[in-house]
């Protein structure tokens, strides 16, 4: 990265003494740019989450966004209390109402879960998914794709020919970083480390862990029959045998550490059936990261 941003400034020196192209160059924008990604360089965290909260200011003005009251919302709000922070990052939540199966976390901790995607999960797969998301946050995965992005963003600005205008980090700027992030593509070894993490911050927060394997055994399951297809399969799934090793791997974990595999009802119009701790709330099945030993089924 040090390279590129050295042959930016060699390329902006260049222009400004060639009067010709001088003539031709935005050299202000150059140098606008040459700031951005110097700064992309050596980012804070501070400085990446105001970046990130502006992009997911902008996703959620142009996206429709469930009101409080939407049983969408309700049921999400009911899923994730108590989850506050990760790693020290404060968590916060809201649902986009479309067709679209996807979920994503961003590094501020802003989460956006998509109707898509919770029609066609029970609760305990939706909040596997919602934890896996949160992972790449913890392993600072998301940052680095931001960063990413950032950089090759302030690249194209650096060679924009003369005439071009608008501010950096303009409001379709930001959009199309906040697209980025929901879109963020990672590789087998940090969707494994998301998984663990994931896998972690559930039982942190009194979440059975398992619910991240059934989610991954759904979407599996819906690829292999060829049915609905989204982005957010194709990046979870790249590559289908890794699947089946993180499958498998989550799963010799929970059943190591003595988690109960919650039910699942074969009719997709039937509800699921919840496993609840006795003395406890919903979904909330750990006492000091352990699991209980007693449990009664519930239906809801």
């Amino acid at each position: 990265m040090k390279r590129s941003f050295y042959r930016l400034l060699a390329l902006i020196l260049l222009a400004a003494t060639c009067s010709g192209a001088y003539a031709q160059f935005n050299l202000g924008r150059a140098l606008g740019a040459l700031v951005k990604t110097s700064q992309a360089l050596t980012i804070s965290d501070e400085q990446m989450a105001a970046y990130v909260k502006q992009s997911v200011q902008a996703m959620d003005a142009k996206n429709d966004v469930v009101p409080e009251n939407d049983p969408y919302a309700q049921r999400l709000r009911r899923l994730t209390a108590g989850m506050t922070q990760a790693d020290g990052i404060p968590l916060n939540f809201k649902v986009y109402k479309t067709n679209d199966i996807n979920a994503f976390a961003c590094p501020d901790g802003s989460v956006r879960v998509f109707t898509g995607i919770m029609d066609m999960m029970n609760d305990d797969e939706l909040l596997g998914i919602i934890g896996h998301e949160i992972g790449h946050v913890q392993r600072r995965h998301s940052r680095k794709a931001f960063k990413n992005q950032l950089l090759g963003d302030a690249l194209k600005d650096a060679v924009a020919s003369a005439g071009q205008t608008g501010e950096l980090l303009s409001q379709s700027a930001l959009a199309t970083l906040g697209q980025g992030l929901a879109n963020a593509q990672y590789s087998q070894k940090q969707e494994n480390e998301a998984d663990d993490s994931g896998y972690e911050f559930l039982v942190a927060n009194g979440r059975n862990p398992w619910g991240m394997v059934q989610a991954f055994q759904k979407m599996q399951s819906m690829e292999q029959r060829g049915g609905q297809q989204s982005s957010y399969m194709q990046k979870m799934f790249s590559s289908h045998p890794e699947t089946a090793k993180r499958i498998e791997r989550m799963s010799k974990r929970a059943a190591k550490e003595g988690w109960p595999k919650p039910g699942t009802a074969e009719d997709e119009g039937l509800q699921p059936k919840k496993l609840l701790p006795q003395g406890t709330s919903h979904n909330q099945a750990t006492i000091n990261n352990k699991p209980p030993k007693e449990y009664i089924e519930v239906r809801f």
